[in-house]
């Protein structure tokens, strides 16, 4: 009987766990994306050109390692639960001043710091759920963990075809004040991860020094992580702009749009994080991306809308797919005392090397068109993807807590 409450207790430590990591990450992305829906609307508001909206998105992109770096330390020094709470907290009270924005100097200095707490959350979050959640089921939860991120956009789109024309644009930054909710749950469900206790380093140098011993597999995720960043916001940030300006789509035809193709995506990370757990992590990513590069024709040069739809669904559900085993493969291949840190941080650094993606593909629209722009940029993504993906590494199945069935990483550094 003991054993079976034990085991009981276990299940239900992973299912909060997880629970606790994809609705921050949700709520963070559903943050995130609302600017998305509303680059015209801010760009008359604040009497500015929409590409200084578009520099909005870069300087949240841009500020998101500051927050990897001090909330994964805190993470790594004093547990997984306390910061990942005082995050949530952080990131809902400055996306409500975002709704208060008087002008657009402020605005941009609100989405800078919003872009601290969209860092921070990711790496505590994602090694909390990927270190309770057992070994078998790493890669489905794995899968369900980062599909936060595409039902925070579909949430946004929501917001923007229901919410946007009713309350108007202040309001969906308002109904941030709902995710603070999240930390009352943290606090009263979740419990500390066992393999954050067996791993603590003694201090926030120790934790560092373990990083720059990992400095070559640290540099390969940053490299991985920048790529993927270029695949993701490439794909998705700009998609409902092209679809208005080349396609004349209304708003709310545009939002539809994005409940179709994040559903699609939702679906893709589900599915192959799953069958990383079959196939390995490499090899389930680089089938993800072939699937994506498959359907650019429809979706960059589609002359209909359902043709447009059509090749958004399956586009996100490589890209997603991609991205579903993103969470348990950085954490496999972090060190156990650096484990709130570095996946975070090798995240968060190739969003910074990434920043500029919108603003390179809003700029490379002028000189070959919107569809060539985005078709073009992500055919190179993918490629180099696969081609890192195929010489890197992987550390399948490997158990963050001693006495569990460790497997080595190979290949790669």
């Amino acid at each position: 009987m003991p054993n079976v409450t034990h085991k009981t207790g276990k299940k239900a430590a992973a299912h909060h766990a997880v629970m606790a990591g994809f609705l921050g990450w949700t709520l963070d992305a559903f943050d995130f994306f609302v600017v998305v829906f509303l680059i015209d609307t801010l760009a008359h508001q604040f009497g500015v050109p929409k590409k200084d909206i578009v520099r909005t998105l870069m300087a949240t992109l841009a500020m998101r390692p500051l927050g990897a770096v001090l909330f994964g330390l805190l993470a790594d020094r004093y547990g997984r639960r306390i910061p990942l709470m005082v995050n949530v907290l952080y990131f809902s009270l400055v996306e409500v001043l975002c709704g208060f924005s008087p002008n657009f100097t402020f605005f941009l200095v609100m989405r800078a710091l919003f872009g601290i707490g969209m860092g921070g959350e990711w790496g505590v979050g994602a090694s909390l759920a990927m270190e309770a959640a057992p070994p078998r089921w790493r890669g489905i939860l794995s899968g369900i963990l980062q599909s936060g991120y595409s039902i925070g956009y579909l949430l946004a789109a929501v917001a923007a075809r229901f919410l946007l024309p009713v309350w108007g644009w202040r309001a969906m930054f308002w109904a941030a004040a709902v995710p603070a909710l999240l930390a009352l749950y943290i606090r009263t469900k979740v419990p500390e991860s066992e393999a954050w206790k067996e791993h603590r380093a003694a201090s926030t140098g120790e934790v560092l020094r373990v990083v720059a011993a990992e400095w070559k597999r640290f540099a390969y995720l940053i490299v991985l992580m920048t790529f993927m960043m270029f695949l993701s916001h490439g794909t998705q940030d700009l998609y409902p702009d092209f679809l208005q300006e080349i396609h004349r789509v209304s708003a709310a035809a545009r939002a539809n749009v994005a409940i179709v193709y994040n559903v699609g995506a939702v679906g893709g990370a589900i599915a192959f994080g799953h069958f990383s757990q079959v196939a390995g992590r490499r090899k389930s990513m680089i089938t993800a991306l072939g699937m994506s590069l498959v359907f650019i024709p429809m979706w960059a040069f589609g002359s209909k809308l359902p043709i447009l739809i059509a090749g958004a669904f399956f586009m996100q559900a490589g890209v997603s797919g991609a991205w579903g085993v993103i969470p348990a493969h950085l954490n496999e291949l972090s060190a156990d005392a650096a484990r709130g840190l570095m996946p975070g941080l090798a995240y968060q650094l190739g969003i910074l090397f990434a920043s500029p993606t919108n603003s390179l593909e809003y700029a490379l629209q002028v000189r070959i068109g919107y569809a060539w722009a985005i078709a073009s940029f992500e055919i190179v993504t993918i490629f180099t993807l696969a081609i890192l993906l195929w010489f890197g590494c992987e550390a399948h199945g490997r158990s963050f807590v001693r006495n569990g069935n460790e497997t080595v990483a190979t290949n790669g550094p």
